[in-house]
């Protein structure tokens, strides 16, 4: 039997202060073109008036796993931004439910984002203090939608590392869009030691998709396209 694209699950996972709202105009783009995808909400982002002083960095790595396990076929996994150590720890605990990583203007990290942060929660950052080259060229209806529906991120996911002790990791192909940075800007980070994570994954693609931070708000069906691309990759094997 030919092998189809529901046959491979596409977990879409948002990056911080983000629920899984961010990827609708993704996911409307794949369902229409016959893939199963499913975006998650991780858990202390739900809304503004969740309680997030005991959820930390483990409850995100189980609540993806549980989607992985709950799809019941090896996953596509496409983790956006700081979600790239939680999307890393998960392929660490489970390399074999993993088909493929997609890391989304994202890597795999291997720290903490902030180890030294001791608040409850991290709100969303004013535009003053985020990269340049995050927000460069993004509209006012994209910063909008932003200051108006992100949720605090909660501490326990901005202080804590991924554990990681599971080489197969490494053997799981991956995907880097590049959309803030070039991919080869990315790779003349690895040369400077940046980015230990991505420098040891043993099969790497880069994907150029020019555009902010936020590629899923900017250019939903370019990046929906990329990740369809994966998938028939996959298919084809």
């Amino acid at each position: 039997m030919n092998k189809q694209k529901s046959d491979t699950p596409i977990i879409l996972v948002p990056g911080f202060w983000l629920g899984a709202w961010a990827w609708n105009d993704v996911t409307d783009v794949l369902r229409a073109d016959g893939y199963n995808v499913r975006a998650l909400t991780l858990p202390g982002l739900e809304s503004n008036d969740t309680d997030r002083s005991a959820i930390n960095f483990s409850d995100h790595v189980d609540a993806i796993c549980d989607a992985v396990k709950v799809a019941g076929e090896p996953v596509v996994l496409a983790v956006h931004s700081a979600t790239g150590a939680t999307g890393y720890a998960v392929s660490d605990r489970m390399p074999e439910q993993i088909a493929a990583m997609v890391y989304v203007d994202s890597f795999p990290e291997k720290d903490a984002m902030n180890p030294e942060f001791d608040s409850v929660e991290m709100p969303f950052p004013s535009w003053k203090n985020l990269d340049e080259a995050d927000i460069n060229g993004m509209s006012d209806e994209h910063r909008n939608l932003l200051r108006q529906r992100a949720v605090p991120e909660p501490g326990g996911a901005v202080r804590e590392a991924p554990v990681l002790t599971n080489d197969r990791r490494l053997d799981v192909p991956s995907t880097i869009i590049c959309t803030a940075h070039t991919s080869d800007e990315i790779k003349s980070f690895i040369e400077k030691g940046w980015l230990s994570g991505l420098e040891e994954l043993n099969d790497v693609t880069y994907v150029d998709l020019p555009t902010h931070h936020w590629p899923m708000l900017s250019r939903p069906k370019e990046l929906a396209a990329a990740l369809g691309d994966v998938v028939q990759n996959i298919i084809s094997d």
